[in-house]
C-alpha cells in the first residue's frame, strides 16, 4: 500500500497536474512474518504491508478472497484499477500467476501512487524469494526507474499494459476504463482519510462495471460507509494474518455471493451525518 492522495474533491480535473514532491527517501525496510520485505515509512508511521506477511496478506486479499487467479485462465482481457501502487507487490505477484497458469488474456492494469520509492530502495526487496518466476520482481521493480509525473504506460510480457500514474488521486482521469477489479491499497484512513471518503468510492464507481470486485484489507465501519454512501454493496470477509475482517464491495450485490452484508442503508446514513 501507499500514499495517492489529495483534497477531497467532488469534481475531476482536466487541469495540469502541479509540480510533484520528490520520491521520499524515509523509509526503511522491514523483514515481515512471512520472510517478504515490507517498507515502514516514518513520516505517516505506517508499515507499507501487513508486518504479518506482506505477500501472503496480498495474495490472501486481493488474488485469492476475489477470485482473480481463475479469471485469469478463464477471460479473453481483464482490467484492474489499483489505488496505491506501492512496492508494486500486486503487480509482481499477478505477473507471477500469469506466468504460472499459462494464461493468455489481455490485462490493462491502472494505477496511482502519489510518492513512488526510490528505485535504490525497490532493489533491496526480497519478493523475488517469494514467488515463482523472480522475473516478475524484475520486470516490476525497473518501473520505479521510468516512470515520470502523469500517466506512465508500459508494456510487459507482450500482453499486460501497464498505466502507472504519478500524481495525485484528484488529478488521475483515466477516461472510459471500466474496470474488473479494483484493488484498494492505500495506507489506512488514520493517516490516508482522503483515499477513504465516499467521494473516493464515487469516482472509482465510475471507472468500473456493474460486476466489478473491490477488495481492500480494510474493515473500518467510516470506511464501509463512505462504500456504501457512494453506492457499493459491501460485504463482510475473514480477514489475514490475524485480522478479523476484510472488505469486499461492488455494484452488484451477486458479486458478492454468500458473504454476510453489512447494513449499507444504515452505514450509508451514518457516514451522511459524519456519525463515526
Amino acid at each position: 500500500m501507499a500514499i495517492a492522495a489529495g483534497p477531497a474533491n467532488d469534481e475531476f480535473s482536466n487541469q495540469l497536474l502541479p509540480a510533484m514532491p520528490e520520491p521520499t527517501t524515509d523509509h526503511r525496510l522491514v523483514e515481515t512474518g512471512d520472510g517478504s520485505h515490507t517498507v515502514y515509512s516514518s513520516q505517516f508511521d505506517q508499515h507499507y504491508h501487513n508486518p504479518n506477511g506482506a505477500v501472503a496478506e496480498s495474495r490472501y486479499v486481493f488474488f485469492e478472497q476475489t477470485g482473480l487467479v481463475d479469471d485469469l485462465q478463464n477471460r479473453d482481457s481483464l482490467s484492474i484499477l489499483e489505488v496505491g501502487f506501492g512496492t508494486g507487490l500486486n503487480l509482481m505477484l499477478l505477473l507471477d500467476y500469469y506466468l504460472q497458469t499459462n494464461a493468455e488474456a489481455h490485462i490493462d492494469y491502472y494505477s496511482i501512487e502519489g510518492f513512488p520509492l526510490q528505485p535504490g530502495t525497490v532493489q533491496q526487496f526480497n519478493f523475488d524469494q517469494h514467488l515463482q518466476h523472480p522475473k516478475a520482481v524484475d520486470l516490476v521493480a525497473d518501473l520505479f526507474g521510468q516512470i515520470s509525473p502523469g500517466m506512465n504506460h508500459i508494456e510487459l510480457l507482450d500482453s499486460i499494459s501497464v498505466h502507472l500514474f504519478y500524481g495525485l488521486f484528484d488529478d488521475f482521469d483515466p477516461g472510459d476504463i471500466q474496470a474488473d477489479y479494483l484493488f484498494h491499497d492505500a495506507f489506512s484512513p488514520d493517516v490516508n482519510g482522503e483515499l477513504w471518503t465516499g467521494t473516493t468510492f464515487k469516482k472509482l464507481k465510475t471507472n468500473s462495471t456493474k460486476k466489478t470486485l473491490l477488495s481492500t484489507y480494510c474493515a473500518a465501519s467510516r470506511a464501509r460507509g463512505a462504500m456504501a454512501w457512494a453506492g457499493w454493496k459491501v460485504a463482510r470477509a475473514p480477514g489475514a494474518l490475524g485480522k478479523r475482517e476484510m472488505s469486499l464491495a461492488s455494484p452488484d450485490p451477486e458479486r458478492l455471493g454468500e458473504l454476510n452484508r453489512v447494513n449499507e442503508e444504515r452505514l450509508a446514513r451514518r457516514y451522511e451525518d459524519n456519525d463515526f
